[in-house]
């Protein structure tokens, strides 16, 4: 099937943006949206329309297919774009199950490590020959500005690719670079997962603004004014962190302000100059609400995750543990309860050779044998 067919999952900010954007580049999209999800379409149903505007390019996408059959939807392409949040992932993963075949590939946008939990739930069924792969961040910076109108502020300039098994990620990366030009590869889909970038600085942004948060209903510029010296002071102890626990796995990984950097969002420099001398970042607001996925989303699937690979790999996470903690008061729910650990992730007691035959292969030892 042509690389010009593609299918979206996902009705939200990003997937709206990808749809139109990419509608305009000359691809196919087919469009779907899951069961309890219809009204994200409905806006776009009669005319079939999304109306773009922003740094990206302005026009009116007509969308090839809006479908919220899955069956109709995977039929279409082979390249399977999966742009929802993580809370999403395992839910798609069970409608999508049973129509996957060994010609898709499904790529989550981004990922923070859910293609190793779509592994764990596919190969359930026997249906572990898929292709997975996921990337480090969303493709823009971007918001819907109205039902059918999405705007993009800016488009990332260096996407981070990692594929499940690393083996096929020469294959993916030449499915993906059409798409998303300039994309990069990391060594696999760990490496990618832990290179995220929103759960370093919304946890840690959102929870010391929260009191502005609630006062404001989120009418200030989060980057811009919320991310001051002394909240990005404990951001960077967090990043930290984060590439302690990367560098246990044998991974060497750029701080989050050199990785901002490299992705166009700003200049180069430290990670308050670099956030501060962003046109994009610096045009988004905070959260109206707490009960905002910056923090529902990026704690559990972020820092509670990077920190349950932390302890089982032997590398201490106190800032992030601390966060989790009071993040799961705000929340009203256990961020560690609801966390994407080793157990959700498939790696539950691996050590770190059969964590890498994993991440090669995408099998584990047993399988191998």
């Amino acid at each position: 099937m042509s690389i010009h067919s593609i299918t979206i999952l996902g009705g939200g900010n990003t997937a709206f943006s990808a749809a139109a954007y990419l509608t305009l580049k000359g691809f196919k999209i087919t469009l779907f949206e899951i069961s309890g999800f219809e009204e994200s379409l409905a806006p776009i149903k009669d005319a079939g329309c999304i109306h773009l505007l922003g740094a990206a390019g302005q026009g009116t996408a007509k969308i090839h297919c809006l479908t919220t059959d899955i069956q109709e939807a995977l039929a279409a392409s082979d390249l399977i774009l999966l742009i929802v949040p993580a809370y999403a992932h395992k839910a798609f993963a069970k409608v999508c199950l049973p129509y996957l075949t060994s010609r898709h590939t499904v790529v989550l946008m981004p990922g923070t490590l859910g293609s190793l939990e779509w592994r764990r739930i596919l190969s359930l069924d026997g249906s572990s020959q898929v292709i997975l792969a996921e990337v480090d961040t969303a493709p823009y910076v971007c918001r819907k500005t109205s039902p059918d109108t999405a705007t993009i502020w800016g488009v990332v300039n260096k996407l981070g690719l990692g594929v499940l098994p690393s083996s096929k990620t020469a294959q993916v990366k030449a499915q993906l670079d059409p798409v998303f030009p300039g994309i990069q590869s990391f060594p696999d889909v760990m490496a990618c997962g832990l290179a995220a970038m929103n759960p370093v600085v919304h946890p840690a942004g959102v929870l010391l603004n929260a009191g502005r948060v609630e006062y404001s209903k989120g009418e200030f510029y989060f980057y811009e004014e919320g991310v001051t010296p002394s909240v990005a002071k404990v951001i960077q102890q967090v990043d930290q962190e984060r590439r302690d626990v990367a560098q246990e796995l044998g991974y060497k990984l750029p701080s989050v302000n050199e990785a901002f950097y490299h992705a166009g969002f700003g200049p180069k420099g430290d990670l308050w100059a670099t956030i501060h001398g962003s046109w994009m970042l610096t045009q988004l607001k905070a959260p109206g609400t707490l009960e905002s996925r910056w923090l529902t989303e990026d704690i559990p699937y972020g820092l509670a995750a990077w920190s349950s690979l932390g302890e089982q790999y032997g590398t201490k996470t106190p800032t992030m543990r601390s966060l989790v903690d009071i993040g799961s008061i705000i929340m009203g729910f256990n961020g560690w309860e609801e966390s994407r650990d080793v157990k959700r992730l498939g790696i539950s007691e691996m050590d770190k050779t059969e964590l890498s035959i994993l991440l090669k292969t995408g099998k584990i030892v047993a399988d191998c044998n």
